[in-house]
C-alpha cells in the first residue's frame, strides 16, 4: 500500500473500533458500567473514560482540572497517573452522560481525521504525560487503532459479548504485539543466547513466528519453521492478546521444550506499558 492508503485504512480500523464500544455500550444499563475488566482497577466506565480521554486530548481538548485520590493502588507511575486523572474525573458520571460524550467525540474525531493535513510521516505530538514524544503520522493511527481494539476487547470479555476478534484492527493489533515479543523473549524472560521459541497461534487470526536470541542476546522474529526449537508455545489467538497486553495469565498453554525457559517466558509476555 501507499503510505496514504496506509494512513487511510489504520483510520478505517479505529472507526469500526470505536464505534464497535459504542454499539456495546450505548444500551447498558446503570449497574453494568462498573462491571470490573481485566485493566487493573478500571470499571467498563473506566475503560471507556481511558478512550474518550485520549481521543479529546488529541482533539486539543484541555486536560480536566481534578485531584487525583492517593489511595488507588493500581496508580503507582508518573504515566499511570496521567492516565488515571481524566479517568477518575468520569467516575460519577451516569451512563447517559458517558453515552452522550463517547458519540460526541467519535463525531468530532472522525471530522478531525477526515479534514487532517498531515502527511503520513509528519511528526506528531503523542500524548502521553511525562512520556509524551513525536511520533509519525501514520504510527498515532496506527496505535490508536491497537489501543481501541484492545479496550474493546477488555469491554466484550467483562461484558460477556464476544467479538471482532479478526477485524481490520486486530491485525494491525497482531502486528504491534509481534514488534514487542523479541523484547519479550530475549530481554525481559532472559533467554540464552542461541535460544528459538517458535510461537504457534491459532484461531480467529492464525500465525507461526519464530523468536531467535543471538551470540550477543538480541532477538529477532522471522516465520520460518525451527524443526527442533527450544521451546514451542501453542495457544489461540485472544489467549495471546491477553497475555501480551498483561491481562494475567490465561490458558490453555500447550508447552513443548524447555518448561523453566517456557515458564520465564510466559511471566514476561507483556510488550505494552
Amino acid at each position: 500500500m501507499t503510505d496514504n492508503q496506509t494512513v487511510q485504512a489504520y483510520t478505517e480500523a479505529w472507526t469500526q473500533s470505536i464505534e464497535a464500544i459504542s454499539e456495546l455500550v450505548t444500551p447498558l444499563p446503570e449497574g453494568s458500567w462498573n462491571r470490573a475488566t481485566e485493566c487493573p482497577g478500571w470499571s467498563v466506565r473506566d475503560v471507556v473514560s481511558h478512550v474518550i480521554a485520549v481521543e479529546s486530548e488529541l482533539l486539543g481538548d484541555p486536560r480536566p482540572i481534578h485531584a487525583l485520590p492517593r489511595d488507588l493502588r493500581h496508580v503507582t507511575t508518573d504515566a499511570a497517573r496521567y492516565l488515571e486523572l481524566p479517568v477518575d474525573k468520569r467516575r460519577c458520571h451516569t451512563a447517559l452522560e458517558m453515552t452522550s460524550e463517547l458519540e460526541y467525540t467519535i463525531i468530532r474525531r472522525c471530522r478531525a481525521l477526515r479534514n487532517a493535513k498531515q502527511m503520513p510521516n509528519e511528526p506528531v505530538r503523542w500524548p502521553a504525560g511525562p512520556q509524551s514524544r513525536d511520533v509519525p503520522y501514520h504510527q498515532l493511527l496506527r496505535l490508536r487503532a491497537f489501543d481501541v481494539w484492545v479496550h474493546e476487547q477488555d469491554l466484550r470479555r467483562a461484558l460477556g459479548v464476544p467479538g471482532d476478534l479478526d477485524s481490520p484492527a486486530a491485525l494491525i493489533a497482531r502486528d504491534v504485539l509481534l514488534e514487542g515479543l523479541p523484547k519479550a523473549v530475549a530481554h525481559q524472560a532472559g533467554a540464552p543466547a542461541g535460544t528459538a521459541l517458535v510461537i504457534d497461534v491459532t484461531g480467529p487470526v492464525e500465525f507461526l513466528r519464530t523468536v531467535r536470541v543471538d551470540s550477543a542476546g538480541r532477538g529477532t522474529i522471522d516465520e520460518s519453521i525451527s524443526l527442533a526449537p527450544d521451546v514451542q508455545l501453542t495457544l489461540d489467538w485472544e489467549t495471546y492478546v491477553r497475555l501480551a497486553c498483561g491481562r494475567g495469565r490465561p490458558g490453555p498453554v500447550t508447552v513443548e521444550g524447555d518448561k523453566e525457559l517456557a515458564d520465564r517466558v510466559l511471566a514476561n509476555f507483556s510488550v505494552t506499558p
